[in-house]
Formats: C-alpha cells, structure tokens, sequence
C-alpha cells in the first residue's frame, strides 16, 4: 500500500468487521470450482500490485472518489453471493476506466527525463519492465488515495534543456568576466587597453580557494560581502577615472565628497535644473546597477564552483600555479606584468592616502601659522608700489597648453601678439614667466589662495584650514598698509562668499551686485567684457582718496566653452542684455565639449576673448599708475590639455611706469605678455613673498 493512502477513505471492503446490516457470505474459497478459476495472471496480482499501488498514487483526487464508488459497488455485488472469478473479472473491466490512464501517464513520466519525478516516485520508483497494466486483487489492499495537489507543470529549463544550459554559461562567463574586469579595471581612460586585461588577477585565485573550501552558509555570506566591496572599489575607480579626466588627479576619499556640491551646481548651470536632476538620478543609479551585479556575479561563479567542487579546485590550482610563475619570472604583455595584484595594491594605495591626508591636516595648520610677513607692520609692506592702481586678474583655466598646443596656439599666440603690440603703443611695457599651479582641471579656489597666501593649497581641507586662520594673503598685504582700497569682482560666486575677509578685501562684488540683466553663457553667469565694465562703473572710474586694488575673476574661458561671448563697443555693453542675440547665436555646450576637436578649437576662442576683454580694458581704462598682474589658475582638463600635461600657467606683469618692471628684472622673466618656453617655472607658492620682498616689503623680525 502507498505512503499517500489515507486509511480513513478505504472503500468498505477494506473493513475487517462487516457492516450490521450484511450477512457474512461464505469464503469463495470453500468452493471447489473456485480453484478452475485462479490462472496464472491471478496468482501473479499481489507481487504486481505493488508496483501499480505506486502509479496509482499520481491520479488526482477525483478519480480516487470515482474509484472508490466503484469499489463499493463491487463489494456490495461481492456480498449478494457472486464467484470470486466473478469479482477479479468485474474488477479487471472497472479499473481500465478509471486507473489504467493514471498508471500509463505515471509510467511516461518516469520514463522521460524533462518531467520532475513525484515524490512517490522518488521513493519508490517503477521497475522499468512492469508493464503496469495488472492489477493487485487482493482483499486486503484498496484503492490507493492519490495525492491532493495535481502534478505541477514543467519548468522552462525543462522544456528547453539546451537553451537553458547554454544561458546559464553565458550567464556564468559574464559574471567571470564582470568579476575580472573590476580586479583589473584602471584607474585612468588612456590605460584601458587590452593587454590590461589579459593578466591574471591574484585576488580572484585567492577568492576561489576560500569559497570552494567554504561550508554553503559561510560560502554565501562571504560572496556578498566580497561582491559588495568589489562593488564599491570598481565605483572608486569609476570616480578616479573621471577625476584623472578633470582634474589630473586621483578622488581622495577624505576630501573630494564636497567637490559633488560644486558638481552638481556646475551641470545644474550647463543643463539647466531638469538636467542636473536626471544627471543625478543616472549617477546613483548607476552606482546601484554596480553594486548589484557585482554582488550577483561574484555569488554565480561561488554557486557554479560549488556544484563544481573537483574541477574548479583543479582549475584554481592552475591558475594559481601559473600567477606564481609568471610573478617568479616576471612575464610581461606589452607593459604590464601578466602575474596582476592591481586592486590589492589599490587598497593599499588608498589606505595610505587617507592616512597621509589625515597627517597632512596637522602638519599644515603648523605651516599655515608660519609666515615670514604675517607681522610685518602695514608701513613696511609695498613700499615701492604706493600711489599705484594694482589690478591681479585671474584668468580662467588659462594654461601652458593654449600657448603651446599645435590646436590652439596659432590663434592664442596671435591674439597675444596682437595685444601686446597694443599696450606698448599705450605706453606700457611687460615682463612674463611661468608658474605650476596646485590644481588641475578645475577647483580654481585652490589656485586662487595658493598665488595670494604663499601656501600650497592642493586640496579642500588645506583650503578650509588656511581660510579659517588669519594667515596674511597678497590682497591683505595692501589692505594692511591703510594706503589702497581693496575689492573684489567675483561674477562666479553666486552665493554669500565669507572667504572675503580672509582675503583682505573691503568690498565683494559677487554675481548678483555686478548688476547684470543679459543671459548666461553655460556655467560663467556673465562676459568678462561686462564684468570688467560694471568694475570701471561701480569702482575703477570713481574719485577716490587713495589708489586701488582689486582682484577680479574673469569666467568666460570656463568649460565647456560653449557658448563663447563677442567683443563689443565699450559703450554698448549697458546692463547686459545686449548679449542675448550673442547667446542664442553661439554653439552648443553639447555639440562642444563632447567633440575632442572642437572643444580645444573653443577653448582657444574663449581665452583669446578674456585676453581681449582685459587688455582692451586696460589700454581703454587704464592709467599711468596701473599696475596689472594676470596669469591663468590651472591647465584645463585632460581632454584638451592632454593627459600628460603640465600644471604650469603663464603669469604677466604689466605697468605703464617701467620702474616697475625694473624690479623684477633679476627674476628673468620674458618680455612682453608670452612667455618664451625657457622662461623660469616657479611654484605658485612662491610668488607672494617673491612680489612682496621686490617691492619693498620687509620680513618680520624673529
């Protein structure tokens, strides 16, 4: 009899104590025709019927009720006295009805490999020689109850076992491959190459060995753990990659989370609100994406390697032994080393970093309150230029490579050219040099405070520690001596700027005091033309009872460099909205920037403006006591630099009184407003206390 037969829904036959109401019969036994009526086939029942009591169990529950009314009926037939043949003979017609299909389609499916086996069948499975057409007719052995829920269809895998087969490597080879390429990804866009790929990983080797000696419950906790941290350390390379392109350098995992805020107001200003919130929105879904197929990956091959115990262990032991060799020997594809140990040495890399910028923050606080003219009396600082009116322009991303990149020199260095004949016909002369900024790309603020406090400022945390102190700045020098007025025009700063009093500047005109109504252009708020012409309304052309300095920011060469303002009449800049017909006329920041040749083509246009707009300004403007200092904060970002490039920028002194220039001639600086290629290179560090001995400041005494 079946496991599944519940004893509770035999037929009445199965009772052993007759119902009150039946007169017991005699057994068909005592006959003695009985015995002319038992054939072989009979006698062969009972050892059959097991097997078909085992493919009964598979019939659903309403042909085991038909079934058992049918029995009824032959036990109460049994009862009115006919022959035992009789029985067997009624029950051979009664079954075909209701069990022999349930038996025949038990039989196929255990015959047929795509269907799953029922768990009686699993228990008890059929000798595949059984016919399954007999029937066990013994009295003591009922219809079996089948089980309650009906069979359950086939899954996909099993009605196409090639295709799923065949999937499921697919997925198990990308998976591998996804695993490899974050082990071995760089962290810079021209070192993805090929041969960067074909190395072998020895953190995947060491990864395997641990998960194939793993038990399944440990085994699943470290492939999420391990997958998650890939996830992260391929999201660091990603951001490396992207900061490499911008700004020269790798993300510090420190410093750099605030630069997303300054990011973010960036794409928000290029692409407008909508823009930057789908940027947004594409940034963290993409990290997700990372971080969950990382995850999936590295938890497919463990399954796979699982099921697969012996032969990955083999393949494991292979690759390891081979990593040892090549390691050993030191083999090499066409650069680096085959025998690869990159995120290793990756972790290692960051972990120092983190440790040398949380060193780096105490050691500078100690620096920044050195300062061999922070107690330098007011009437001993800039002696040699009182009287004068001191300008110190900032001209964005302004560097070596638009003088001497074969894609933008031709058209920069005739516009220097051109402006320098121009101011030696005002009456001015200038000397130029070169200087190596503390950033590249961007962050502008960094070469900002680094060229006016002396200190190198190469990061966020160096500038917020230099900015919270009372170290003296360039522009502070001249707020000391009592005898100029400072200020600042900052068409870039947007919002409140507390920054201005560190600099030692009286007034801050920042975007919204400039008293522009015309359009942006991409992220600079307004042209320098008009910037430098709100300067001479709103400060340089008023009468004053002491000179002037003032530093001014000009913006219009800031990427994307699309669109790029027009010169115009001096008289007709107005408010500003004489610029709307320029906007709506220029090129798109998108059909720019993402075009390798064009945006180094209007990067060159765009500083070619800001020279124009500020030495048209000077010879327009200027005077017998203007002094102007203006040189570039930083190199613009890798795609039009290059990615090996300088962080050098040009730096000029312009005067209309040579005695000025006489001052630095001990510096060897070139001539005119290019510098030659063999000019001196300083650091930018270096120039405030250069600039203040020259013109008469004196150290304070120790």
């Amino acid at each position: 009899m079946s496991r599944t037969t519940n004893s509770r829904q035999l037929p009445d036959m199965d009772r052993t104590t007759p119902e009150p109401d039946v007169t017991p019969e005699a057994s068909p036994a005592d006959t003695p025709d009985d015995i002319q009526h038992s054939t072989p086939l009979e006698e062969a029942a009972p050892a059959k019927g097991v097997a078909a009591e085992h493919a009964v169990s598979s019939e659903s529950s309403e042909s085991s009720e038909r079934d058992g009314a049918e029995e009824a009926t032959a036990a109460e037939e049994g009862a009115a006295g006919e022959a035992p043949a009789e029985e067997a003979s009624a029950g051979e017609k009664e079954t075909p009805s209701g069990e022999a299909p349930a038996v025949e389609e038990s039989k196929a499916a255990a015959k047929d490999p795509a269907v799953e086996e029922s768990p009686a069948a699993e228990m008890d499975p059929v000798d595949e020689g059984d016919t399954g057409t007999d029937e066990d007719t013994s009295a003591g052995d009922g219809p079996v109850e089948p089980p309650d829920e009906p069979v359950a269809p086939r899954k996909w895998r099993d009605r196409h076992p090639v295709a799923a087969r065949n999937v499921g490597w697919t997925v198990t080879g990308l998976s591998l491959l996804l695993v490899c390429f974050a082990l071995l990804m760089p962290t810079s866009a021209p070192k993805f190459t090929p041969g960067v790929f074909l190395r072998i990983p020895v953190e995947a080797v060491l990864g395997a060995a641990v998960l194939i000696v793993l038990p399944r419950r440990p085994r699943i906790a470290v492939a999420i753990l391990s997958g998650a941290i890939l996830g992260v350390l391929t999201v660091l390379n990603l951001l490396d990659v992207g900061f490499n392109m911008f700004l020269g350098r790798g993300f510090n995992v420190v410093l750099d989370w605030v630069l997303f805020d300054d990011a973010q107001s960036y794409l928000k200003d290029t692409m407008g609100n909508g823009g930057a919130i789908g940027a947004v929105i594409a940034v963290v879904a993409l990290v997700l994406i990372v971080l969950v197929l990382m995850t999936l990956a590295v938890l497919r091959v463990s399954n796979v390697m699982t099921r697969n115990r012996d032969a990955a262990s083999r393949v494991t032991l292979v690759v390891g032994t081979a990593w040892v060799t090549c390691a050993a020997l030191g083999l090499q594809l066409s650069g680096p080393g085959i025998a690869a140990r990159t995120t290793v040495a990756r972790v290692e890399d960051r972990v120092n970093r983190v440790q040398a910028t949380l060193k780096d923050e105490a050691a500078f606080a100690k620096e920044a309150k050195k300062d061999a003219f922070g107690g330098t009396p007011g009437d001993q600082l800039l002696t040699d230029l009182r009287g004068k009116d001191v300008m110190i322009a900032f001209i964005e991303s302004y560097g070596r490579s638009a003088i001497e990149d074969e894609a933008t020199a031709a058209g920069v260095d005739a516009t220097l050219t051109a402006k320098n004949e121009a101011l030696t016909k005002a009456g001015y002369s200038a000397k130029s040099g070169w200087l190596t900024s503390a950033t590249y790309g961007g962050s502008s603020w960094l070469g900002h405070s680094t060229f006016l406090s002396g200190l190198w400022i190469n990061n966020q945390n160096r500038y917020r520690t230099v900015t919270a102190g009372e170290h003296l700045t360039l522009t502070g020098a001249f707020q000391r001596t009592g005898a100029w007025r400072t200020v600042g025009v900052m068409p870039g700063i947007q919002k409140n700027w507390p920054e201005g009093k560190f600099y030692g500047l009286d007034n801050v005109y920042d975007s919204r005091e400039l008293g522009y109504e015309g359009p942006k252009f991409s992220w600079s708020t307004m042209p320098d033309q008009y910037a430098l012409s709100a300067f001479e309304r709103l400060e340089h052309g008023k009468k004053r009872d002491k000179p002037l300095m003032s530093e001014i920011i000009l913006t219009s060469s800031h990427q994307p460099w699309a669109p790029i303002p027009k010169m115009i009449p001096w008289d007709q800049v107005g408010d500003g909205s004489v610029y709307e017909g320029i906007q709506k006329a220029g090129k798109d920041p998108a059909d720019v920037f993402y075009d390798s040749k064009k945006v180094k083509e209007e990067y060159g246009k765009s500083i070619q403006y800001s020279v124009n707009s500020l030495i048209d300004y000077v010879v327009k403007y200027g005077s017998k006591n203007t002094v102007l200092v203006f040189l570039g904060d930083h190199q613009p970002l890798a795609s039009v630099s290059g990615s090996n490039a300088s962080r050098d920028v040009p730096v000029s002194i312009v005067a209309h009184d040579k005695s000025v220039l006489d001052k630095i001639d001990d510096w060897g600086w070139t001539d005119g407003i290019k510098p030659d290629k063999s000019a001196p290179v300083w650091r930018m560090d270096s120039f405030r206390d250069r600039f203040l001995t020259a013109y008469g400041s004196t150290p304070a005494k120790r």
